[in-house]
């Protein structure tokens, strides 16, 4: 099950070596010039979470697999992008293929790295990425209700679903709100994802300070958290540099480099971790000699689907799951202590998944 997180921002904010340093790679090169990403680079990250390797020792599990998300470096937007300014509709194009966006932020003052508006506001940088963002929706609903009319007219009950879901779009959009901020009804999520609208997508601010602000920020991100809390949105703080630095060294040079630099984690652990949250993901694990391993599913999933995140035949097919929370594992040392203690249960169709629990699936093949 991929999910998808596109990086997006105005050039030279930072966007490239972030992703550079999230994905271990120099797969993105890093220029002081716009337009130097000319195709999206895509990446595949594991997302950071401790109890898997607990889970691991416990069983003696041969192999650990973590859950991914994949991360889509996206060219930098310019003003003007929605009316293909700069490689504008290319972009705008990735950008509808990702289920979020992380919204790199200059947060940073740096003589030496050009600003492309000539001045460093992260906060009216966001103001025209979503400018932009919300005049390519703009246009894109008004093309698809002239083009849903004669539909309608023919009684195609779809095509007024449609019709009424772009209309509460267009009027947001009109108004100068993105889409995300339309209440849809639960019966009409389904076909409003399917309308993929870049500002319906939720966003994460990412605040790219420099190194002696990576531990608390500074007054800029102080403006963007600001921001973001306004919007109900999220944001990190992360400097990309240091980000990069990591990303060169071994595990425990990193954690000691973390320790002289004042930071708990890493930032791009805050950052997968967010976007993780942002998107209301949860994990569930399978544990045994052979691999421990964790399995992403959104929250409020019910244990038949979250069955078919590992084969289609488990949903098909699926008996029951026998469930243990992560702690009842724990507790008991592995699951025959978690039977013992009476915290090993037999779960049906209607159980909602819970995120950490240890699942093993029974079905008919």
């Amino acid at each position: 099950m991929g999910f998808k997180m596109g990086i997006v921002g105005l050039p030279n904010v930072g966007k490239s070596t972030l992703f550079n340093a999230l994905t271990r790679t120099a797969a993105a090169q890093a220029a002081n010039f716009p337009f130097c990403t000319i195709e999206p680079n895509v990446g595949e990250v594991a997302v950071p979470d401790a109890r898997l390797e607990r889970l691991a020792a416990i069983a003696g599990s041969k192999q650990i697999i973590p859950t991914r998300m994949t991360f889509v470096d996206i060219a930098g937007l310019v003003r003007g992008a929605s009316r293909g300014e700069g490689l504008g509709n290319q972009f705008l194009a990735n950008i509808r293929e990702c289920d979020a966006i992380a919204h790199v932020l200059r947060c940073f003052e740096d003589g030496d790295i050009t600003h492309v508006e000539g001045r460093v506001d992260p906060v009216a940088d966001a103001e025209t990425i979503e400018t932009e963002l919300m005049l390519a929706d703009l246009e894109s609903v008004e093309k698809r209700l002239a083009g849903l009319a004669r539909k309608i007219k023919g009684g195609d009950k779809d095509a007024a679903d449609q019709d009424r879901l772009l209309r509460a779009a267009q009027a947001a959009l009109e108004a100068g709100k993105p889409a995300r901020t339309v209440k849809v009804a639960e019966d009409d999520r389904r076909a409003w994802r399917l309308l993929q609208l870049l500002t319906a997508k939720p966003v994460l601010y990412v605040c790219n300070v420099e190194e002696a602000s990576a531990a608390s920020g500074n007054s800029q991100s102080a403006r963007v958290a600001a921001m973001a809390a306004a919007e109900g949105a999220a944001s990190v703080v992360i400097s990309a540099r240091i980000e990069e630095e990591i990303s060169q060294l071994d595990a425990d040079e990193a954690a000691m480099f973390l320790t002289e630099m004042g930071l708990e984690e890493a930032g791009l652990d805050r950052l997968i971790k967010a976007g993780y949250a942002l998107l209301g993901l949860q994990t569930y694990f399978t544990v045994g000699p052979k691999e421990a391993r964790a399995w992403t599913i959104p929250k409020g999933t019910l244990a038949p689907q979250a069955a078919g995140v590992i084969h289609g035949d488990f949903e098909k097919g699926f008996i029951r799951s026998e469930t243990i929370a992560y702690d009842d594992y724990v507790a008991g040392n592995g699951e025959a202590g978690a039977k013992e203690a009476g915290r090993f249960r037999v779960e049906g169709k209607t159980y909602e998944v819970q995120d950490g629990d240890v699942l093993h699936f029974l079905f008919s093949g």
